[in-house]
C-alpha cells in the first residue's frame, strides 16, 4: 500500500507543511493569589482594515449551563464574534486551563493579507486583560505580552 493510502486508512490526511498558515502560543501565568480561578480566555482574529472576526478558541467552562452565562465577561470577543455563537463550537469550544504554555494553529485557509490577532482573559476574582498581535499571512509573526491575567502570546510560521 502506498504511504498516502495508508494515511487515508488510518482515518487522516497529511496536509503539506505550507498548508498551516502558523501557530499561536499563549501563556497564562500563575497569579499568586490564595482562591486561584482559571480563566476565561477566548482569541480571535480579524482583518487588521476592520471586517469581520473569526474565534480561534473559546476556553471556558464547559459543563453546565452556568458555564456560559460569563463568558460575556470576555467583553470584547462577545461583542466581535461570541454572542453569536452557537455555543459548544466544534474546533472553538474547549475547557478552561490553568497556568502554561498553550499552541494553537491558526486557520490553513487564512487568505494572504494584514491581520490582528486578539487573545482575551477574564477571570473571577481577578481582572480582565486584552493582548493583540498585529500579523500578515502568509509571514506571519508576532508577540505581545500582557500585564497580569495574560503572559506573552506569540505568533509563530
Amino acid at each position: 500500500m502506498r504511504p498516502a493510502h495508508l494515511a487515508l486508512a488510518a482515518g487522516f490526511v497529511a496536509l503539506p507543511a505550507n498548508a498551516i498558515a502558523g501557530t499561536v502560543t499563549v501563556v497564562l501565568p500563575r497569579v499568586p493569589i490564595a482562591e486561584y480561578k482559571k480563566p476565561y480566555v477566548a482569541a480571535w482574529i480579524e482583518p487588521a482594515g476592520g471586517g469581520g472576526a473569526r474565534s480561534l478558541f473559546a476556553w471556558y467552562k464547559t459543563s453546565g449551563a452556568e458555564g456560559t452565562k460569563w463568558l460575556a465577561d470576555l467583553r470584547s470577543w462577545w461583542r466581535k464574534s461570541g454572542r453569536t455563537m452557537k455555543l459548544p463550537a466544534d474546533g472553538v469550544s474547549g475547557a478552561t486551563r490553568g497556568p502554561g504554555s498553550y499552541t494553537i494553529p491558526l486557520p490553513a485557509d487564512l487568505k494572504p493579507g494584514k491581520y490582528v490577532l486578539n487573545v482575551e482573559a477574564a477571570r473571577e476574582h481577578g481582572g480582565r486583560e486584552l493582548v493583540s498581535v498585529p500579523i500578515s499571512v502568509p509571514a506571519a509573526g508576532g508577540k505581545a505580552a500582557g500585564k497580569t491575567e495574560l503572559g506573552t502570546v506569540t505568533v509563530t510560521k
